[in-house]
């Protein structure tokens, strides 16, 4: 008898503002200026020489007068240690001497006798505001910010900072087709809202079945309570979430348990506390002299200040972020935000801004290019949302692209059916060669929560009722979840939504913490969606036959199916997504005995 595959899913459904620079009220007298080239082995930032007792540190600032380097090593003087100047005008630097290699300084640099700035290279910051806030459980022996010698933002170096002795160096990444992203939210993942309690939570994601956490923004950002988008310092983690350390140990920990870690990384922007924007701004916007930034955005979407992608300063610090992060930290991937930004071309709507853009895919496939030159097998992921010619050129250059459901799969759950077809979730419909491009996903953190528009929304039809009602609800979620994961593709689920998180994404305000619901996963109606959702994860992972190049399918109105096939294996998801009951005819292929995939059922076709 011939094998056939069968996934019969008949679920009977209807039974942050900117920060002022620090500004000295009174202008000092302008240090010496003197002219030298870099020395041999210099980059921006700190480099330490000499066994970590002496550092050369450099400033990246053309056209600025003076630059004198004040920190925990001259009492914070603003004359004591100043700047030599390259020939080009470009970069500032000097060599201090004395230091112990063991010991954190504090440091700023103090620029043309009235900016007070932080290092924009630096790995670690203090901030005056808000590291009270930090608790000693996630970052022990935080050091004390030096208040009453300076003010702002300062950065911190050493020589021999701790170091991490990583366990897991053969990790082998699943296949981009074959991915399953869980995107997180460190703040709103457990109540301590560190690395250290999320990895405690490691069990439950290996029980989920997912192999890839999408981490949103750890970089440091402005405030604590943040969802990351709103960043400041490149290289620096921010101590909200724990010491660079014990990041480092939280992606060995997921490597060691097979799973990926991606980060999302935001350089269409900066904001205020970023001393790349302070150096070069007005009171109200950067200058045109900013050899990094735009006078003003060139999109309607941007927030804070908008990075111009065409210069030569942006690409370079650009490369030199991902750099570090591949290479500091292992992740496995990058998530760009808004990467649709990445455009000198201006545009007031997003009909303009989505507009093939031939600079913008060049500025890609150059990132992309220099990205597959440290690691040919790294994640590239671009929420782009732009027009489908150019998403195809991104894709056969071998990135990702983020496909947003949400709105379709929502009104399916919800049973309103007119706008019910995601049939956009496939990749030939995108033009794409290859269904590994096409990230899929019903929900994300921009989105609102599924299950609360369910049980708010929901349709009705006599005692079949979903609006207001949870166990209804739940089981809406686990049809959709059956469909997305059938799709052939890399997928990703938003956090907690295989429990069917329902609070509102503007409970506390859109960005605002949100009540962490650990308590969901005793409950068992969703217990049942959640173990739904490792079935159908498990069944996308270990059988090709789910990244199938050979699809039907049909998803407009209330019974919708998919159906893959793979040499004489065959698997059909169907479902009743409307408040009533219907009778469709679905084409199985082939008559013989079929096996429920997600139950225990035989049944046997015999009739086509």
């Amino acid at each position: 008898m011939k094998k056939i595959i069968y996934l019969l899913l008949l679920v009977v459904t209807f039974n942050s503002a900117c920060k002022k620079a620090s500004t000295d009220s009174v202008i000092e007298p302008t240090p010496t200026n003197q002219t030298a080239a870099l020395p041999a082995g210099a980059r921006d930032g700190a480099v330490f020489i000499n066994n970590g007792t002496s550092a050369i540190v450099t400033l990246y600032v053309p056209g600025k007068k003076s630059v004198s380097l004040i920190g925990e090593f001259n009492d914070w003087s603003t004359t004591t240690l100043a700047m030599k100047n390259t020939p080009d005008g470009n970069y500032w630097w000097i060599q201090v001497d004395n230091l112990n290699p063991n010991t954190e300084y504090a440091y700023q640099f103090y620029v043309d006798g009235n900016l007070k700035v932080a290092d924009p290279y630096c790995e670690k910051i203090l901030d005056p505001d808000n590291d009270k806030y930090i608790t000693a459980a996630t970052y022990s022996n935080l050091k004390a910010y030096p208040t009453g010698k300076t003010a702002g933002i300062v950065s911190v170096m050493q020589a021999n900072q701790p170091t991490y002795t990583w366990k897991n160096t053969s990790f082998s990444r699943p296949a981009k087709d074959n991915l399953v992203i869980y995107e997180l939210l460190v703040r709103d993942f457990t109540t301590d809202h560190n690395y250290a309690s999320t990895l405690a939570k490691l069990d439950y994601l290996i029980g989920l079945g997912i192999n890839a956490i999408e981490l949103m923004p750890v970089n440091e950002f402005e405030g604590n309570l943040s969802w990351g988008y709103n960043p400041s310092f490149y290289f620096a983690p921010d101590k909200y979430y724990g010491t660079k350390t014990a990041l480092q140990n939280f992606i060995d920990e997921c490597h060691g348990r097979g799973i990926a870690v991606i980060l999302d990384m935001v350089l269409n922007h900066s904001f205020g506390q970023s001393p790349m924007v302070q150096l070069y701004f007005d009171g109200s916007k950067p200058t045109s002299s900013s050899p990094w930034f735009n006078v003003d955005a060139k999109h309607p979407f941007n927030v804070g200040y908008d990075f111009n992608h065409e210069s030569l300063a942006t690409k370079k610090f650009s490369k030199d972020v991902m750099k570090f992060w591949m290479q500091q930290y292992k992740i496995d991937g990058f998530r760009f935000d808004l990467s649709k930004g990445f455009t000198q071309k201006s545009s007031t709507s997003d009909d303009q801004f989505r507009l093939y853009d031939a600079e913008r895919i060049g500025i890609w496939k150059d990132y992309n290019g220099f990205i597959k030159s440290l690691d040919p097998n790294f994640y590239v992921i671009l929420e782009h949302f732009a027009e489908e010619a150019e998403e195809k050129v991104l894709a056969d250059d071998g990135m990702m692209l983020w496909n947003n459901m949400n709105y379709n799969m929502n009104e399916a759950t919800m049973g309103w059916l007119d706008g019910s077809n995601f049939q956009w979730g496939f990749y030939a419909n995108h033009g794409f060669a290859k269904s590994e491009n096409l990230v899929d996903y019903g929900g994300s953190h921009d989105e609102e929560r599924l299950n609360f528009k369910n049980i708010s929304y929901g349709n009705a039809s006599g005692s079949y009722v979903i609006k207001g009602n949870l166990a209804t609800s739940l089981k809406r979620e686990e049809l959709t979840a059956a469909f997305l994961l059938s799709i052939p593709g890399p997928k990703m689920i938003w956090q907690f939504g295989e429990l069917g998180y329902d609070i509102s994404i503007d409970f506390n305000g859109r960005t605002g913490e949100k009540p962490i619901k650990w308590d969901y996963y005793a409950d068992p109606n969703r217990k049942v969606l959640y173990d739904a959702y490792a079935k159908f994860i498990r069944l996308k992972k270990n059988n090709t036959i789910f990244n199938s190049t050979s699809s039907t399918y049909s998803l407009v109105g209330g019974i919708k199916y998919i159906k893959l096939t793979e040499g004489t294996n065959t698997v059909v998801v169907v479902g009743n997504f409307d408040v009533v009951s219907q009778t469709a005819s679905i084409d199985f292929g082939s008559s013989g005995t079929w096996v429920d995939a997600v139950g225990s059922s035989i049944i046997a076709i015999t009739e086509l």
